[in-house]
């Protein structure tokens, strides 16, 4: 309890700070021990919104601070000197609420360099790789491959494009060959996205696991409630967090914990909270004044993400999206097949084919993936072109470039400064140049010759390897995967956060179950990653719970 406790004071076994992808896994698994008390927090509002549960409605989900944070970041130098937004969702089930809807798992080489980074097998593609099945309901049902018993529910898109299998027929041209399934540990090739829907509809981590218990008497979710600060008691090493203080309807609360507090609010509210409460790297919290309760010098630190380079390309005689959504009988009809089928463009998740290969024949395994669009507009939020055309986006799966996540000033209700230095290294660098060239020569391929594409974006005239880096800096933008900013490592890794069971070095009662324990960023989508860690946390809290709680 806080030297000075606010006036609102509760008291429960768990409190969960973040009520996205994670926060809802563990809200489910903790409460279903009766006896447990487990309080959730989500400082946005409730998931009731139908722009949320449409699937196309990301395009108004993102960018409005009713369902995202609205973070921008700190100019990017080699971005020619552009902030870009950075989207994190802000409601019940978080990210899950607004993003992609891709169901992705990444390599079995991701896992496997966890299992080395942190000196635990248990991170391993052997141990993960049935974590994976547990959580998940396949449409296909069960096989060697997925899993049906669980609550995340996976289908096939349901519409189909003429221009994307032009494009994937010409990939296969370039040495990119079609292929049965992403989730297998090796994604080498090309095929439609698998997504997180329902019949048509959203399947966010709020639906799968909050939705089905809410109304365990043993379970708390308050929305609108904003965490300002964990409380940490002791010294040396003896301390130990005991509650979070939070703001509600203009009042400050009291939550304290008996058993743990679990951070769940992802790589960059996690960082930030961490940092609000005294724990961080000291050089940078004196500055602000604040008190340093632990000198964990990797709070905010090791920040990741996947660069997403958008070129795009005028095609002729095929239809896109873009000439559908500009006319109101193109819109009536979407409307119709929406509303009579759960089918057509509404259904549609912002990429439908996905690719993934080798930028060099030296990677050891693909290190590119593509997101495939039948649609183009200069910027998520504006509106579609008029003219028929295709986005191929591509990013680089393994990014050698690290940012950060630090607070401005000490205000809970400030967004931190957000730096990802996005292509400072020479690794990069030569890999958006390699990506760029593999687009171009995808375009230039047999398979879309009847189609005359024409780039747009970023335009022709980037040529020379020295410009074609200054055109992935024009556009070059968030794919939404920030990961990495609390890394999990061995008690020698100096710049870890967490050990492999997601205890807070040198604080008792703290675990972080998110995106931000990943030591490295995973190849593919983030989101079914961060469920994993959930259920592996999960399990891990039960597990310790029965000696210490």
């Amino acid at each position: 309890m806080p030297p000075n406790p606010p006036h609102f004071l509760s008291t429960y076994d768990y409190v969960i700070v973040g009520a996205g992808t994670a926060g809802c896994v563990l809200a489910n698994r903790l409460s279903a021990d009766a006896s447990k008390r487990v309080l959730l927090l989500e400082a946005g509002g409730v998931d009731d919104w139908m722009w949320i549960h449409i699937p196309v409605g990301y395009l108004f989900c993102i960018g409005n601070p009713r369902t995202d944070w609205c973070y921008k970041t700190e100019v990017e130098a080699r971005l020619n000197g552009r902030s870009i937004a950075y989207p994190r969702g802000k409601t019940l089930g978080g990210s899950s609420s607004i993003n992609a809807m891709i169901y992705m798992r990444g390599q079995a080489r991701d896992y496997d360099e966890w299992a080395a980074l942190t000196g635990d097998t248990g991170w391993a593609w052997r141990n993960v790789f049935p974590v994976f099945k547990q959580s998940e309901n396949h449409f296909a049902g069960n096989s060697d491959l997925h899993g049906a018993a669980g609550e995340w529910r996976v289908e096939e898109q349901r519409l189909d494009w003429d221009v994307l299998h032009a494009w994937q027929a010409a990939a296969a041209e370039c040495g990119i060959a079609p292929t049965a399934d992403f989730n297998g540990g090796d994604n080498t090739g090309s095929a439609w996205f698998q997504v997180n829907q329902r019949m048509g509809t959203r399947w966010s981590c709020a639906k799968a696991f909050l939705r089905p218990v809410k109304a365990r008497a043993n379970l708390t979710v308050l929305t609108k409630a904003l965490a300002t600060k964990i409380c940490i008691v002791g010294d040396g090493e003896h301390q130990r967090a005991v509650g979070v203080e939070y703001l509600r309807n203009g009042e400050k609360h009291f939550a304290a914990a008996t058993c743990e507090v679990l951070l769940a609010s992802g790589a960059i509210n996690t960082p930030q909270l961490l940092q609000l409460s005294g724990v961080g790297n000291a050089a940078h919290l004196h500055p602000l004044g604040i008190a340093v309760v632990h000198d964990l010098p990797g709070v905010g630190e090791n920040l990741q993400d996947h660069l997403q380079m958008r070129l795009a390309y005028k095609v002729h005689g095929i239809r896109t999206l873009n000439e559908w959504y500009h006319t109101w009988r193109g819109k009536l009809h979407m409307a119709a097949q929406f509303a009579l089928l759960r089918r057509g463009p509404l259904t549609m998740a912002p990429s439908q084919l996905g690719a993934f290969a080798k930028s060099d024949p030296t990677q050891t395994s693909a290190n590119l993936q593509y997101h495939v669009q039948p649609l183009s507009l200069d910027k998520f939020g504006e509106p579609l072109h008029t003219f028929p055309a295709i986005t191929m986006s591509v990013c680089n799966l393994r990014p050698t470039s690290r940012g950060h996540v630090r607070l401005k000033r000490d205000d809970a209700t400030a967004a931190p400064a957000i730096t990802l230095n996005y292509l400072s290294t020479k690794v990069d660098q030569r890999i958006a140049v390699d990506a760029l060239k593999l687009t171009r020569r995808i375009a230039a391929a047999p398979a879309l010759a009847h189609l005359r594409p024409q780039e747009f974006m970023p335009g022709t005239a980037f040529q020379t390897d020295e410009a074609l880096l200054d055109a992935a800096g024009n556009i070059g933008t968030t794919i939404f995967h920030p990961v990495g900013s609390c890394k999990m490592g061995r008690a020698d890794d100096a710049s870890a956060v967490v050990d492999s069971r997601l205890r807070v070095r040198g604080i008792g009662g703290l675990r972080i179950i998110d995106a931000s324990i990943m030591p490295t960023i995973t190849s593919g989508n983030t989101n079914s990653p961060t469920l994993m860690i959930a259920e592996r946390g999960a399990a891990m809290v039960i597990d310790d719970a029965k000696v210490r709680c």
